[in-house]
């Protein structure tokens, strides 16, 4: 860890507290420091001995500010992240001093675990970003506020600071139910669900496999609430009782388990095509379908989902941003194999 004290003077900040201060000290630095640090992070530094209150060293967080104190902050330069970055392409459809909106492929694991330490997105972002990273928690890392499966492709916001960090983490906690976060995602899915628009009401929790997710009684000790709201957008190969082969379907999340747009679909009999883990029972359908659909159905190598739209009040400015990122192109080839059926 840097030591606080080892610093240039221009890394120093000093203040005067007002006529109207008053509360912890921790609370009063993170507010007048222009966002620059979060709470918490001023909390630690003051907990390091990086802060004085009238020329003498604090280390009380909860200590209380007064009109007219005097306090000095040493401001560390980040650490180096681990994992390092690595020159891995990206396609950035945004960024800012704050954030980065980058659209990720299928195939690409968001963060660094067992299985896979190196080729993530943080790794390559680490590396693109730079010394644009001025630290989360101290770091110099990325900050993920939200994840997409390694094969689910889309659309994502990244935080380049703890403040963006942590306003974007409680968007992203509130799932839009009182600010203007929106998520939508596009899967193609086998058969066509009896309502062309619905709700998912069903709890989540593990299932038999450690890594994957199953609706769950809701007494069960480890279930969550999961709602997905769907939408039947397309819909392909139908029949003369209303059936179909396959369909397109528009899903919204008003919470964000672990698989859940995955598990949902399949919950309801309708998996999505090239999901190996919840719609295996389905793979022999694409058998039915003639040919050139069949074998660009049998050969698709992933669950067909993709996070299409991505909005978000950004983190200093209070602006409603708002992206919509196409279709990848091997969702748009099974897509244009079906739709000839």
């Amino acid at each position: 860890m840097n030591d606080p004290f080892n610093q240039p003077e221009s890394a120093r900040k000093e203040l005067i507290a007002g006529d109207d201060a008053e509360g912890r000290i921790d609370a009063w630095l993170a507010a007048h420091l222009e966002g620059s640090l979060s709470r918490s992070r001023v909390k630690a530094l003051i907990e390091q001995g990086a802060v004085t209150l009238n020329g003498n060293p604090t280390t009380e967080p909860k200590r209380k500010i007064h009109p007219g104190d005097r306090l000095a902050i040493v401001m560390p330069e980040p650490e180096d992240p681990e994992p390092k970055g690595e020159d891995i392409p990206l396609d950035v459809v945004y960024e800012d001093k704050d954030l980065i909106v980058v659209v990720k492929p299928p195939g690409l694991v968001v963060h660094p675990a067992a299985g896979n330490w190196t080729g993530t997105l943080v790794n390559a972002l680490i590396h693109h970003c730079g010394d644009s990273l001025s630290g989360i928690g101290g770091v110099r890392r990325p900050g993920i506020v939200h994840r997409l499966d390694k094969d689910t492709s889309g659309v994502m916001v990244v935080a380049k600071n703890d403040l963006s960090h942590r306003h974007l983490a409680d968007q992203f906690a509130d799932h839009g139910r009182t600010g203007p976060l929106e998520r939508a995602y596009q899967a193609i899915v086998w058969g066509r669900p009896r309502s062309l628009h619905g709700t998912i009401d069903a709890p989540l929790g593990r299932g038999g496999d450690r890594t994957k997710r199953a609706v769950k009684r809701e007494e069960s000790d480890d279930a969550r609430e999961a709602i997905t709201h769907y939408e039947v957008l397309e819909r392909y190969g139908e029949k003369p009782d209303a059936t179909c082969i396959a369909s397109l379907v528009e899903c919204r999340l008003e919470t964000g388990r672990t698989h859940q747009i995955r598990v949902h679909m399949a919950h309801i009999g309708h998996p999505l095509i090239g999901d190996v883990d919840y719609g295996a029972a389905f793979r022999t359908k694409a058998n039915l379908l003639p040919e050139p659909a069949r074998t660009i159905v049998n050969r698709f190598p992933r669950q067909a989902l993709h996070a299409y739209l991505l909005q978000f009040e950004h983190p200093s400015t209070g602006e409603v941003m708002r992206f919509e990122v196409p279709l990848p192109d091997d969702m748009v080839k099974v897509i244009e194999a079906l739709r000839a059926v």
